[in-house]
């Protein structure tokens, strides 16, 4: 049960709302200028909640964004590889922390985070931005699942659209070229990611008894991506070991640097420092990195990175004929629907073909006479 009562302040009368939590003990809500207010807050919030089981106490709310942001960045250190662990830590510490880090839960607003959304999107990209709303939007999710709000003020407002990067490719002809005008042992990555199609984390890690020279495979098991500098072994993206093929082309690459080799040596070790994998800072792609050096030697246009060797290699397979769930499991996707989601551009060929078989079967049914009775009945 509530009762309202009136008390005086400096700014006149005030009403406030005296009631007893589920646990027994008596709190209230104050600073109503009228009477209806209060009663209305007092049936909405403690009896008809009450009787909900949806009670949420009002002091529990608040508690600030930046004091459950602990609680919310401890789990994702768990749940998260380490390199998607720091961009979230980063993100917060730059776009949610200024601004939401001191504010309780039970004052954020749909409108503010709404404005707040709108600011950061005239500043940064899309990425960016929705990066900064899933870590406000999921600190305010677990202060929902709490009961320190009623619901997540966060949920529903409108956010910029992510535009995907179009996919840079390159044709065999450019691979094998590119791959010619580059030191060898960086020959030979440029192959292996190219024609495979693995991602550098991967590719860093592999071991000579990764390799299976007979059935030409190769076991993606690892992921060694950089973070902060400091190279961080970990299991891979989907946290699942995989099988991939290497076509036959590579043969002397892969026998060169495993026969006569132990199992536990690195397959790629860094230049000079037997035992330790390579290190990659992001340089290889600058106007003077040697990725692009070499696209300039071997007369190729446009910029690539190394990561556009998986798409180059992505486009290849479809090329020769593999099916969508070949291309997923040797790419590591989480599905199917995954790799024809980013890969739609590489399968608009198969429309070509699918309206050529249909033609081809229509015209055996002699569709055509239909349709030569229906314009005679027209005219």
């Amino acid at each position: 049960m509530a009762n309202v009562t009136k008390y005086s302040t400096k700014g006149g009368v005030r009403y406030r709302v005296r009631y007893r939590k589920p646990d027994g003990s008596q709190t209230d809500k104050r600073g109503f200028r009228r009477r209806i207010d209060a009663e209305r807050w007092a049936a909405e919030h403690v009896t008809i909640a009450k009787a909900q089981g949806a009670f949420v106490d009002p002091q529990a709310g608040r508690i600030t964004v930046g004091t459950l942001s602990e609680a919310w960045l401890v789990a994702k250190r768990i749940s998260s590889k380490a390199s998607h662990y720091r961009v979230l830590a980063d993100a917060y510490r730059t776009w949610v922390e200024p601004i939401w880090g001191s504010v309780p839960v039970s004052e954020v607003t749909r409108e503010s985070v709404q404005q707040w959304i709108a600011e950061i999107t005239g500043k940064r990209s899309a990425s960016v931005v929705l990066r900064a709303y899933g870590i406000l939007a999921g600190i305010l999710d677990n202060a929902t699942a709490d009961r320190r709000i009623h619901s997540n003020p966060a949920r529903g407002v409108e956010l910029p659209r992510k535009k995907p990067r179009a996919h840079r490719y390159l044709t065999v002809a450019q691979l094998i070229s590119l791959a010619s005008e580059v030191t060898p042992w960086r020959r030979d990555i440029i192959l292996l990611l190219g024609l495979c199609g693995m991602r550098w984390g991967e590719l860093v890690p592999l071991r000579v008894g990764d390799v299976d020279l007979t059935r030409h495979r190769i076991r993606i098991a690892a992921s060694a991506p950089m973070v902060a500098g400091v190279i961080v072994p970990d299991d891979t993206k989907t946290h699942e070991a995989r099988i991939i093929m290497y076509p036959a082309v590579l043969d002397p690459v892969l026998r060169a640097r495993c026969v006569g080799r132990p199992s536990d040596a690195l397959l790629f070790e860094a230049p000079g420092k037997p035992g330790e994998m390579i290190r990659e800072w992001g340089n290889a792609s600058r106007s003077d990195g040697w990725l692009s050096v070499g696209m300039r030697r071997a007369g190729i246009e446009g910029h690539l990175t190394i990561h556009d060797l998986r798409h180059t290699a992505a486009s290849i397979m479809v090329c020769s004929g593999a099916n969508v769930k070949a291309v997923q499991r040797q790419l590591g996707h989480a599905s199917a629907a995954m790799t024809l989601d980013v890969y739609a551009d590489l399968f608009d060929d198969d429309l070509d073909v699918l309206s050529e078989s249909m033609g081809a079967l229509l015209a055996q049914e002699n569709v055509g006479k239909l349709w030569a009775t229906v314009e005679s009945e027209a005219g």
